[in-house]
């Protein structure tokens, strides 16, 4: 149970002052008493409706983490790994598939933008440490149902300049009981979180060394009584069958590295969206960040999501009950086995007269009267041990077809005695299953780079901010240094997530296909044999930068790129009358779509025409160009082009 409701009077506040940025400058903000009063009053109403929701499903979580990795239990008992197995199948998976950003843009112009929001994303994707969040992120999606992450501070220091992403505890975390999601789930954030947070340790120069906070030199030694944070701890610790170190933290200085308990507390006040930080059992603010934006900061991942249900489905619950009986079947069989090697026996004593013979050795001679057939056998019992093994691998069996973590997928060889195609079947399926848990994911991580755009769009500053991001080449890096103006759109862009695992899927079936129309194709001669090959090696996984260096832009390639240029400034663009119209009109159909590059491709089509009809007027030396003039402009030039000759 939580604490007690905590009363408030004015007489326990004084105004107090909070820095904040206004107009790109840092000012004091006043925060009263009143308006302290009404914060601490309305956090721990949502707090106590909060905890008493979410009590339930937090300490069952806990509970399954001696199951995940269980170190405390009886020595004599041997546990079961299935939980661990099947987890690890699914979670390595989903973590080596990686999640590809690509950005585009949505008016003519921003191709600058786009190719530099690539270039920068994969940039920041090492800077942010990105491997490492998704493993703890996908993590907790996993064991918990749906993971957290944090993602509202920019870091500013030399050499990283980008967001900064946390994952939360999803063992420490709390909201209320109508949330589905963090932020909804469609566009009027239906089921959104109206507040929920978590709480975190930190030291008095952690604190101190972190923006916007105030009132820390107030803060107490003293812990929550139903501490989230030391049950989660704690929970780990008896996973790992450690003794509770928390209490021993008291001796510690409250100014150097003793760890004050604080509340990171996420709610809607007076119509707008707030982060407030709580001290002393949540008695005393020490932090109030404005979030100047419609959604919350926090970026969900589900694995198995459920419809109008936070917490879907996770790989505990499907494997917990799997395992306690393994467990429990194993123990009993082994149990089982060790009885059958030294079993106990009925014995007659009319033909056994010495009961110390009965005492085994090696090469003993115990006498008997009579017949020795029937004077000792062992006890007749119940055995359960020809049994385990079938029951075992059928609740081993179970856990495989909810999560498609297979034999195959787990790295040994089935069991069963299927054939190779219908082994090839079960992993199509099984990948079937594990690319859609993907596309699931993809969810959460087109919000993690939309998050990243907003960021820099709300810090990255108009000429006082550049970056440098280095770019990966096909032969060396090179260096594209960034500003505002070459990373933020007018309308901002889309971003576009794709499964690393089924565009490569996608791209071997498209070879397979592909390359047996090629052959077919090269034997037409007015194929386009350079779109061909270059095609061919995109399909073959060649980079855009490898396949420029295999086939060098032609001349008439260079030509149509700068007179892409000034077609989209709404220029004259010259037509040679040696020009390759067929590479010309493919260039050209990459260039804004307005009146001058419309008539521009008219007019190379109108010329293949002419020249077809009327090759008398195409000297070998003819070398002059002709100009074409946009619709309005000049009469007919859409429907006619004239050609001069050198005559």
């Amino acid at each position: 149970m939580a604490k007690k409701k905590i009363k408030f009077k004015l007489k326990d506040f004084e105004t107090i002052e909070r820095d904040v940025v206004k107009n790109d400058e840092i000012v004091s903000e006043p925060i009263d008493d009143k308006t302290q009063k009404r914060i601490l009053e309305q956090v721990n109403e949502e707090y106590e409706a909060c905890f008493s929701y979410n009590e339930a499903k937090r300490k069952k979580n806990l509970q399954r983490l001696k199951l995940y990795n269980n170190q405390r239990r009886d020595t004599s008992a041997v546990g079961d790994p299935l939980m661990f197995t099947v987890f690890n199948t699914v979670h390595a998976e989903l973590y080596d598939d990686r999640l590809l950003a690509k950005w585009q843009g949505k008016e003519p112009g921003d191709d600058e933008v786009e190719s530099n929001l690539n270039a920068l994303s994969k940039h920041d994707y090492k800077v942010m440490m990105k491997s490492k969040i998704d493993y703890q992120w996908n993590w907790d999606a996993e064991f918990f149902g749906r993971g957290l992450l944090l993602m509202m501070d920019f870091e500013r220091k030399e050499g990283i300049m980008a967001p900064v992403p946390e994952v939360i505890d999803a063992a420490t975390f709390i909201r209320d009981s109508r949330a589905t999601s963090v932020n909804g789930d469609n566009l009027r954030g239906k089921g959104a979180m109206r507040y929920g947070g978590r709480e975190l340790g930190a030291t008095y120069y952690e604190l101190k060394a972190l923006p916007g906070y105030f009132n820390i030199g107030k803060l107490r030694k003293d812990k929550e009584i139903n501490s989230t944070i030391d049950d989660a701890r704690q929970a780990r610790r008896d996973a790992q069958d450690l003794e509770n170190y928390t209490g021993k933290e008291e001796s510690l200085s409250k100014y150097n590295n003793y760890e004050f308990r604080i509340l990171d507390w996420f709610t809607t006040f007076k119509g707008e969206k707030y982060l407030v930080t709580l001290g002393n059992s949540r008695g005393i603010l020490v932090r109030m960040v404005k979030i100047e934006d419609t959604r919350w900061p926090i970026i969900d991942r589900a694995l198995y999501p459920m419809a109008n249900d936070w917490d879907g489905v996770s790989i505990p619950d499907i494997t917990e009950d799997k395992q306690r009986g393994r467990a429990v079947l194993l123990n009993i069989g082994m149990k089982s086995a060790k009885d059958d090697v030294s079993p106990n026996y009925l014995f007659d004593q009319t033909r056994i007269k010495n009961k110390n013979d009965l005492n085994t050795r090696v090469k003993k001679f115990i006498p008997v009267d009579g017949n020795t057939s029937g004077a000792m056998e062992p006890v007749q019992k119940a055995t359960a041990h020809q049994f385990v093994g079938a029951i075992m691998e059928m609740l081993d069996t179970s856990a495989q077809k909810a999560t498609a973590a297979t034999d195959l997928k787990q790295g040994s060889a089935s069991n069963g005695a299927a054939t190779l195609g219908e082994q090839e079947l079960a992993t199509i399926a099984g990948n079937k299953r594990f690319n859609m848990s993907a596309k699931v994911y993809g969810w959460s991580e087109a919000d993690f780079w939309r998050q990243w755009y907003w960021l820099y769009k709300k810090h990255f500053k108009n000429e006082i901010d550049e970056k440098i991001a280095r770019i990966q080449g096909a032969l060396a890096p090179s260096w594209r240094t960034l500003t505002r103006d070459s990373i933020i759109a007018r309308i901002d862009p889309d971003v576009e997530i794709e499964s690393f695992n089924v565009a490569e899927t996608t791209r071997i079936n498209k070879l397979r296909g592909f390359t047996s129309f090629i052959g077919l194709a090269l034997q037409d001669p007015e194929a386009n044999k350079r779109f061909l090959e270059k095609q061919l090696a995109k399909l073959n996984g060649m980079t855009p930068e490898e396949i420029d260096l295999a086939f060098p832009p032609t001349v008439d390639e260079m030509q149509a790129e700068e007179e892409n240029d000034l077609l989209n400034s709404e220029k004259i663009a010259p037509i040679g009358i040696r020009d390759n119209h067929v590479v010309h009109i493919g260039i050209h159909s990459r260039a804004n779509q307005n009146k001058y590059s419309i008539t521009h491709i008219r007019a190379h089509k109108k010329l293949m025409i002419i020249k077809r009809n009327k090759a008398d007027l195409f000297p070998p030396e003819e070398k002059q160009p002709i100009k074409t003039q946009p619709e309005g402009k000049v009469d007919n030039v859409s429907r006619e082009v004239e050609v001069q000759s050198a005559s």
